[in-house]
């Protein structure tokens, strides 16, 4: 049986961890509420630069360009967007699942990675995988010159060596106690399916100036940049949320473990003045 002193030694311990767990809450809850308003900003964006560029692509060839070029589905590349710190529950390990259960489904060990964050790098260095490109210390001021000089590596990467397609792996941010694994084709760019009123829209002729490739030459890296500062900022979010989520419950959990051991000092406290008292009585009976 422990005894007094040790008790109220690891009850201080474990109050000194919920303090720390209760701060890094809030830490983790300021900086989600800012990633969350860049969200909110960049979700629009991306949606109707994709929506343009897609307007414009149904009056091209999509094979004069290489970012449109569709080729197949068989030498591809991944981007991983992870966390560079732990402390936010099973938000790294889904990440890393889901990638390796799609590297399974390709069977093939030639391919390449692209890794963000230093969870990510340190677990695929371990396991050998091929990495072209490694990032760290991004988070949490993400900035789009970030996703600029991602998107850059990439494209040149995709041009370089005829892939067939990248897809990006990141955490998608719903809501604070809601975070979903997404796996999307980055490029080439694909296409959407728009209403039947908006497809009476697009369907009208567009003069371009200088010429369609020169504009799909400046818009489509833009499109790329975009899109990858938008995974960005959903991995922040959701690296915060899913930090705040596990320090909530580590902070709950270390009242609960001082509530218990405080209850075990106490019986063993009046266990030993029980004893006491006990001894006290015998020994005046015995004197009597």
């Amino acid at each position: 049986m422990p005894n007094l002193i040790d008790l109220r030694r690891r009850i201080k311990s474990v109050r000194n961890t919920q303090q720390i767990t209760r701060a890094m809450k809030m830490v983790a809850a300021a900086r989600m509420r800012r990633t969350q308003e860049g969200i909110l900003s960049a979700r629009p964006y991306a949606v109707k630069m994709l929506e343009v560029l897609n307007s414009l692509a149904a009056r091209v060839d999509r094979s004069t360009h290489p970012l449109l070029e569709v080729r197949g589905d068989d030498n591809v590349e991944v981007l991983l967007i992870t966390a560079d710190r732990g402390l936010c529950g099973s938000f790294n390990a889904n990440l890393i699942r889901t990638a390796l259960d799609f590297l399974a489904e390709r069977s093939r060990p030639d391919i390449g990675m692209h890794l963000v964050g230093r969870k990510g790098r340190d677990f695929f260095r371990r396991q050998h995988f091929k990495i072209y490109s490694e990032y760290t210390q991004l988070f949490p001021n993400v900035a789009y010159e970030h996703a600029a000089r991602i998107g850059r590596e990439i494209i040149a990467g995709y041009k370089a060596a005829k892939l067939d397609a990248i897809y990006v792996i990141y955490n998608q941010f719903i809501s604070t106690l809601s975070q979903k694994v997404v796996c999307e084709k980055l490029l080439p760019i694909g296409e959407i399916e728009f209403p039947d009123e908006e497809k009476m829209h697009t369907a009208r002729e567009y003069i371009f100036e200088p010429t369609s490739r020169s504009i799909m030459n400046e818009l489509l890296p833009r499109h790329v940049n975009i899109q990858i500062y938008r995974a960005l900022l959903e991995s922040a979010a959701s690296e915060n949320a899913a930090r705040m989520t596990a320090m909530e419950n580590a902070t709950n959990n270390a009242a609960e473990l001082i509530d218990h051991l405080t209850l075990v000092m106490n019986r063993i406290r009046q266990d030993k003045i029980t004893r006491e008292i006990i001894e006290v009585v015998s020994g005046a009976q015995a004197l009597d």
